[in-house]
């Protein structure tokens, strides 16, 4: 994993692991704003060619060490992130039911979102 970078392209709500200039997996997210701000996950995807080699964990991690680094709380939608997180406690603090609620809510009103 020594030769993946994780870069954070908030402004396209991914975040990408790159292996040279190829993108090889990313998690596609958003920042919910209400009711008080939290990086919401919704899919996890890694190449083909690069599945098993640990990336879509590696994403995970970054996703809530962002969320440490900026006090944002992660509310996970994304199956892969849920499961993650619940394999990880220490990591990752359990989501906040308001928080799944309200990003749950955002999906909705944003239908060609994601």
């Amino acid at each position: 994993m020594s030769d993946i970078e994780i870069r954070d392209d908030r402004a396209a709500g991914r975040l990408e692991a790159y292996e040279g200039d190829e993108v090889v997996g990313r998690i596609e997210y958003f920042v919910l704003e209400d009711p008080r701000g939290a990086l919401v996950p919704v899919h996890t995807i890694v190449e083909p060619a690069h599945e098993g080699r640990g990336i879509a964990g590696s994403l995970a991690r970054e996703l809530y060490t962002v969320s440490a680094r900026e006090s944002l709380p992660v509310a996970p939608l994304c199956p892969y992130v849920v499961a993650w997180a619940a394999r990880h406690p220490e990591e990752a603090p359990a989501a906040d039911p308001e928080l799944l609620s309200a990003a749950k809510e955002w999906l909705v009103a944003h239908p060609g979102r994601f």
